[in-house]
C-alpha cells in the first residue's frame, strides 16, 4: 500500500510539471473546441457568422499564453473589453457571455506560475475585469441584460437591482478559479520544500557519518600517537642509558646509540606535528621554522612588547620538529608576556648557539600583580602554555624551564642538535 500511494504520488508530481508547462495551451484547445460544438447550430455552416467569434478567438489566446506570458494574456482581455466598449466588436449575446468565464481560467493558470508581484497585479485587475463585463452583459447600450439579468428600462435601475448581484457572481468564479491556481501554486511550493527538505537530511547524514569517521581516525590517531609515543620514549631512554653507563664501549656503538636516541626523539616530535594538523588540508601550510621567528618579533612589537633580541654563536641546522619547537616555545613566550604584563611590556630573548645545542632564554618585567583575574585572588596564573612549550622541547630532546626570578619571568629552553652533529649554514661540521 505504501508504495502504490507513493506511486500515485510520482505520478501526480511529473503530471504537474508537465501540466504547468502545456496546460495553458491544452485547457485553451478544449475551450475553443467545446465552444464551437455547443454553439454550431447558431453558425450556419461558418465561425465568422456567429456573434461571439471573436469573443471566443480573444479569450482562447488569453488562456494559451497565459503560463508563458501572463502580462500579455491580462493585455488580450483587456483588448477585448475595450473593443465592445467602444462598439468595435459585439456586446455578449445571452447565449455564449460564459466565454468571460475563460479570463479568470487564464487567471488561474498565471496565480499558479507566477511570481507573487504578477499574482497581486493580476488579482487586481481581473477585479476591474469583472466590473466591465458586469457593466457590458447590463447595460442597454451593450448587452441590455443576460439570462435572468434583464433590463429595467435604464442603466441605474437595472444596476441597482442586477449589478452587484451579477458582480458578485463574477467575482466568485474568479475566486474559485483563483484559488485552483493556488492550490497548485502550493503543491508545486510543497514539493519544492519537500525536496530541499529530502535534500538537507541527506547532507546532514552525509555530514553525521563523516564527523563519525573524523572522530574515529582522531581517535585512532590519538592511540597510536600514545602507543608510539611510549615505545620511542622507552627506546630512547635505553639508548642514552646505555650510552652514558658504559664508557668503554666502541666509538662505532655509542654513535649508532646517540643517531637511535635522536631518531626516536624526532619520530615522537614528528607524530606530534602531524597529530596536531588534524586534517589533510593542513599538509599543505607551511611550518613555522627559525628563520621565522624574526618577523613574529616585528609583530609583537608591533602589538607594543618592548623587545630585545640578541644572539651569540653561529646557527646550526636542526630538524624540522625542532624548529617548529623553537618557534612555538618564542611565540608562547612573548604571547604570554604581552597577555599577563601588558603593552610596553620589556622582553629580552636571546638565542645561544654555542655548546651541544641551541639554547634559549627569554625574559619579561613581572607585571605589579601576577595572578589570574577569574575570581581565585592570590593564586599563581596557570595556564596551558607552558606544560605546552615543556612538551614541544621534551619531543625534541630538549628541557625547559619558566619562572619567576626577582621582578623578571624567565623562560629558559633547550633542543640538542641532530645526532649527525652540528652543522653551519654554510653545510660545514663543527
Amino acid at each position: 500500500m505504501a508504495g502504490t500511494a507513493a506511486d500515485i504520488v510520482t505520478s501526480m508530481e511529473q503530471f504537474l510539471k508537465v501540466f504547468r508547462t502545456w496546460g495553458a495551451p491544452i485547457v485553451a484547445v478544449v475551450f475553443f473546441v467545446l465552444w464551437c460544438l455547443g454553439e454550431a447550430g447558431r453558425m450556419n455552416g461558418a465561425f465568422t457568422n456567429w456573434s461571439g467569434a471573436w469573443p471566443l478567438i480573444f479569450i482562447t489566446v488569453a488562456i494559451g499564453v497565459s503560463v508563458w506570458a501572463p502580462y500579455a494574456s491580462l493585455a488580450v482581455t483587456a483588448a477585448l473589453l475595450a473593443a465592445q466598449f467602444f462598439y468595435i466588436l459585439p456586446a455578449m449575446a445571452a447565449n455564449h457571455w460564459a466565454i468571460y468565464i475563460g479570463a479568470f481560467i487564464a487567471l488561474a493558470f498565471i496565480l499558479w506560475v507566477s511570481a507573487p508581484r504578477t499574482r497581486l497585479v493580476a488579482i487586481g485587475i481581473n477585479v476591474v475585469f469583472a466590473a466591465a463585463m458586469a457593466v457590458l452583459m447590463l447595460s442597454w447600450r451593450y448587452g441590455a441584460g443576460v439570462g435572468w439579468y434583464v433590463s429595467r428600462g435604464g442603466d441605474l435601475p437595472t444596476f441597482m437591482a442586477y449589478g452587484w448581484q451579477l458582480f458578485a457572481l463574477l467575482l466568485l468564479i474568479a475566486g474559485s478559479c483563483a484559488a485552483i491556481g493556488f492550490l497548485l501554486a502550493l503543491l508545486q511550493e510543497r514539493r519544492a520544500v519537500f525536496q530541499a527538505r529530502n535534500a538537507a537530511q541527506k547532507e546532514l547524514h552525509e555530514a553525521e557519518v563523516n564527523l563519525m569517521v573524523e572522530q574515529e581516525r582522531w581517535r585512532i590517531s590519538r592511540d597510536l600517537h600514545d602507543v608510539l609515543a611510549h615505545s620511542l620514549t622507552v627506546i630512547s631512554a635505553q639508548a642514552d642509558g646505555i650510552r652514558y653507563l658504559n664508557n668503554d664501549l666502541p666509538t662505532s656503538v655509542v654513535t649508532a646509540l646517540e643517531n637511535i636516541a635522536h631518531a626516536a626523539r624526532g619520530a615522537l616530535l614528528d607524530a606530534q606535528r602531524v597529530i596536531e594538523g588534524g586534517s589533510d588540508q593542513d599538509e599543505t601550510v607551511p611550518q613555522p621554522q627559525v628563520k621565522d621567528i624574526a618577523p613574529l618579533v616585528q609583530g609583537m612589537r608591533k602589538s607594543g612588547l618592548q623587545i630585545e633580541e640578541s644572539e651569540s654563536g653561529q646557527a646550526a641546522d636542526l630538524t624540522t620538529g625542532q624548529q617548529i619547537a623553537i618557534y612555538r616555545i618564542v611565540q608562547e613566550s612573548l604571547t604570554n608576556a604581552l597577555k599577563h604584563g601588558g603593552r610596553d611590556t620589556q622582553v629580552k630573548m636571546h638565542m645561544d648557539w654555542n655548546g651541544p645545542g641551541l639554547t634559549l632564554h627569554v625574559g619579561s618585567t613581572l607585571p605589579s600583580t601576577d595572578t589570574v583575574i577569574s575570581g581565585n585572588e592570590g593564586q599563581p596564573r596557570v595556564g596551558r602554555g607552558l606544560p605546552g612549550m615543556r612538551e614541544r622541547a621534551h619531543l625534541a630532546g630538549g628541557w625547559v624551564t619558566a619562572g619567576p626570578e626577582e621582578e623578571h619571568f624567565r623562560i629558559n629552553a633547550y633542543v640538542p642538535y641532530p645526532a649527525q652533529g652540528k652543522h653551519t649554514n654554510d653545510g660545514a661540521q663543527r
